[in-house]
Order: C-alpha cells, then sequence, then structure tokens
C-alpha cells in the first residue's frame, strides 16, 4: 500500500492550495475518491488556521488505514485550537465554496472562524497536544454533514506527573553506553508516532480497532512509569550537539526493571498491530527493532546486576568497526 510522504507546507495561500492538490491525490492514490471531497475541504480549513495561528515547520501528512484514513496538520505550536462556536458556521457560506477558485484562499485567511467546518467535513477530529507541536487531524466523511457536524476533541495534555517516592531507595544506576544518535532521536520520535497513532485510532474508532484501545491504555499506563527513567523524553538538541554517538547515565528504581521488560513486549505487539491493522505508517525496521531491544533492554539487564554492553558490541559489523 502506497503512503505519501510528508508533506512540509510554506507560508501564505499557496499552501492552501497545496494542500488541497496533495490531499485529493493521496485519497485517489489509497483507492478513496469517495473521501476526497471532504478532504479538501477539511484540509484548507487546517492548514489556514495552521498558517493564522500555529508555528513553523508546518507540516501534512496522512496517518491511519486505508479504511480510515486520517488527515493531519502539524505546526510547532502548542496552543490548542479554538474550538468552533455556534456562530462559526454563519461565517462561511459552504455552498458558495469553490475549491478551484484562488479567490477563496485569499478569503479564508480572513476568516479565523474556528473549526466549525471541519466538523461538518469529518467522521471524528481533533487535536493532540505534546511537547514538540500541535497534530490537528480529522477523518473525512464520505457525505459532507448539513449539520454542526461531530465534536471535536483534544488529547495529549497530560497532567503533571507526581515524583518519585522518597521511600523507593532500591537504586540501580545505568549506564547505556555508545548510543547512535540518529537510532535514539528515531526512536523518540517512533514512540511519539506509535502512541499518537493507537490513541487516536482508538478515539475515533474503537469498535473497528479494539486493540487499539489497549494499546493506548497500556502505552499510557507504561509511560506514566518510565517517564524520565529512560532517557527517552530527554532533548534532541541537548543530546546531539555535534555528536552521533553518546553514553547515557541514569538511576532507576530496580523495579522498574519489570515494567521496562513490558514496555519491549508492548513495542512487538504494536509492531503486530501494525502489520494486521495495514497502517499509513509507523513500521518498524529491523535495525529499529534491533536497536529498542538494545537500548530497553540494557535497563533490565543491568538492574538485574548484568555489566553494561556498548551498542557497538552487540554485532560483528559493528564490533568490528570499533576496533
Amino acid at each position: 500500500m502506497h503512503t505519501p510522504p510528508t508533506l512540509a507546507l510554506g507560508s501564505g495561500p499557496g499552501g492552501v492550495q497545496q494542500a488541497r492538490r496533495w490531499v485529493v491525490d493521496a485519497c485517489r492514490g489509497l483507492g478513496r475518491a469517495d473521501l476526497a471531497e471532504a478532504a479538501e475541504l477539511g484540509v484548507s480549513e487546517l492548514v489556514t488556521n495552521a498558517l493564522l495561528h500555529g508555528a513553523e515547520p508546518i507540516e501534512l501528512r496522512l496517518r491511519g488505514t486505508r479504511e480510515h484514513p486520517r488527515v493531519e496538520v502539524f505546526d510547532s505550536s502548542t496552543e490548542p485550537p479554538e474550538l468552533p462556536g455556534e456562530s462559526d458556521l454563519d461565517a462561511f457560506d459552504l455552498d458558495a465554496f469553490d475549491p478551484d477558485s484562488p479567490v477563496d484562499d485569499a478569503a479564508l485567511l480572513t476568516f479565523g472562524r474556528g473549526l466549525a467546518i471541519v466538523a461538518r467535513a469529518a467522521d471524528a477530529w481533533g487535536a493532540d497536544i505534546e511537547s514538540t507541536g500541535k497534530v490537528v487531524w480529522f477523518s473525512p466523511a464520505a457525505e459532507i454533514s448539513e449539520d454542526d457536524g461531530v465534536e471535536g476533541v483534544v488529547t495529549g495534555l497530560d497532567p503533571a506527573l507526581p515524583g518519585a517516592r522518597p521511600d523507593l531507595v532500591d537504586r540501580v544506576e545505568v549506564a547505556v553506553l555508545g548510543i547512535p544518535l540518529p537510532l535514539y532521536i528515531g526512536f523518540q520520535q517512533h514512540f511519539r508516532e506509535l502512541r499518537r497513532e493507537v490513541r487516536l485510532l482508538a478515539l475515533a474508532h474503537e469498535v473497528d480497532y479494539p486493540l487499539a484501545k489497549s494499546l493506548s491504555d497500556l502505552f499510557g499506563a507504561l509511560e506514566r512509569q518510565l517517564r524520565g527513567g529512560l532517557g527517552i523524553t530527554a532533548s534532541d538538541a541537548a543530546l546531539a550537539g555535534a555528536r552521533s554517538v553518546a553514553d547515557l547515565h541514569v538511576r532507576m528504581p530496580r523495579e522498574a526493571a519489570g515494567s521496562v521488560q513490558r514496555f519491549i513486549d508492548l513495542l512487538d505487539l504494536a509492531d503486530e498491530f501494525c502489520r494486521q491493522e495495514r497502517l499509513l505508517a509507523l513500521a518498524r525496521t529491523p535495525e529499529q527493532r534491533a536497536f529498542q531491544h538494545w537500548f530497553l533492554g540494557e535497563y533490565v539487564r543491568q538492574a538485574r546486576g548484568a555489566r553494561p554492553t556498548p551498542w557497538f558490541d552487540t554485532t560483528p559489523a559493528r564490533r568490528h568497526a570499533a576496533h
């Protein structure tokens, strides 16, 4: 199944027209031309709002499955979008909207009317907000609604997590050595994307994807236990600098090793879910899987008393390159 690449959008009205063409071609490429009209209308609104109220970079991408594709617009602002009010629909004449007219781009940029149009063009929609920015998304509907459409939902704003309990005195020093930073940063990105994917599938299409709900719940529970203890939420820039390899030293409660092992199993289960549901993205490469098993496995091994094993010692090719 062909997955269209991410589209980086520039500023100005031309970005709206570019996004329209891209999303129509993407729907047709999936064999879902029945969704093209709603996708074109909805993406015009999302990109307009990102250009008006978001922060660069702004990117357009397609996620979900062929049966339930999801259009996403990412921007670097963490400000939640303004949900539509009752008067928003009156501010825009949907029947007069001409997707082929360049005049509409300038008109769209003057409204700033929220996301009421997306609500009418979607089966489900919302925003997912994290520290790196936000994704505003919608699942295009086969028919554009004549009423107010579906209600949007904002996710991803996790409450502050409590600090470590002072009575957890049995800690272990973990040294993860020789981390290849491109793979490490890829792990962060894959984790964020996979967590969002299962969360949004569970939110919008739980009946069709019951395993997505189970995976989403597991992700949430394990992330609360492991956040800050594995280094996977560390700043990319702070870690990378001008280097390509780094070491990571953390102090972890010894009892957390069981949660790390469950996390390894969860990622393998998520791989199987990705294969079965034929998602439009997120399949791990063999190298990514090997790295993640090594990286997380170091916490489990060292909690049991084993000595650190650097990444370059894990395969003959890397062992040879290190000497």
